[in-house]
């Protein structure tokens, strides 16, 4: 009976019947050759937790000039969007030995940006310029402006556009915290209903209500300017 030689190398250390996943495929390349490249934030962030300093410096990358642009609509001063920035991903750095991968690392992470950002509005009342948030303009990255009013200019003129401007930094101004908050994430993070829910601490629901009556809000008090 003729016998089918098997070349055992490929198989050496592997337990019997055993198949690398695209997951563990990936999980090995990144402790070989530092590459995080496909492998999610989550795990990278474990990574940090077990000692892996190349996987903060990734996170870093990865997260570092988002939540900069994040931030600074929420501050509107450069500076301060970057030092907050900073402290952001210090906590994160803090926070490794005790992170749990319960929740979407970026969930976490603008959790933490939120948190330091209405804790800033309230310790300085400057970061009432929060406003100039730019609702009626369009967004320095994606290029879209919300739906609230035509930013064409046309023929008016300049004293109506600042005007309109004024209103609209006001208006924001007077949303509730938590509106106003999620107005920034749904607007120029893009963020999605549950993601602004898990941030916030609300139901995929009660966020789909915060933010209608945010926008009922802007619309109704801006129909002059539309």
């Amino acid at each position: 009976m003729a016998t089918l030689a098997v070349n055992p190398r490929p198989f050496a250390g592997r337990p019997a019947n055993s198949f690398e996943t695209p997951a563990a495929v990936a999980r090995d390349k990144m402790h070989v050759d530092g590459n995080f490249a496909d492998v999610d934030d989550a795990t990278i962030m474990l990574e940090l937790r077990a000692g892996n300093m190349a996987a903060f410096d990734f996170l870093l990358a990865k997260y570092r000039k988002p939540i900069i642009h994040f931030m600074f609509r929420m501050v509107h001063n450069q500076a301060v969007a970057e030092e907050l920035a900073q402290e952001v991903f210090l906590r994160v750095y803090r926070s490794r030995e005790t992170y749990r991968a319960e929740a979407r690392f970026s969930t976490w992470l603008y959790r933490i940006a939120t948190n330091l950002g209405v804790n800033r509005a309230r310790d300085t009342k400057q970061e009432r310029s929060v406003s100039t948030v730019y609702l009626d303009e369009a967004d320095s990255e994606t290029g879209t402006t919300p739906d609230l009013a035509d930013s064409s200019l046309g023929a008016e003129s300049a004293m109506l556009r600042r005007e309109r401007m004024d209103a609209i930094r006001d208006i924001v101004l007077s949303l509730p915290e938590r509106q106003r908050m999620a107005v920034l994430m749904h607007k120029y993070e893009e963020m999605g209903y549950r993601e602004i829910g898990d941030v916030l601490k609300l139901s995929e629901s009660a966020t789909k209500s915060l933010l209608f009556r945010a926008y009922q809000t802007l619309r109704e008090k801006l129909k002059d300017f539309v």
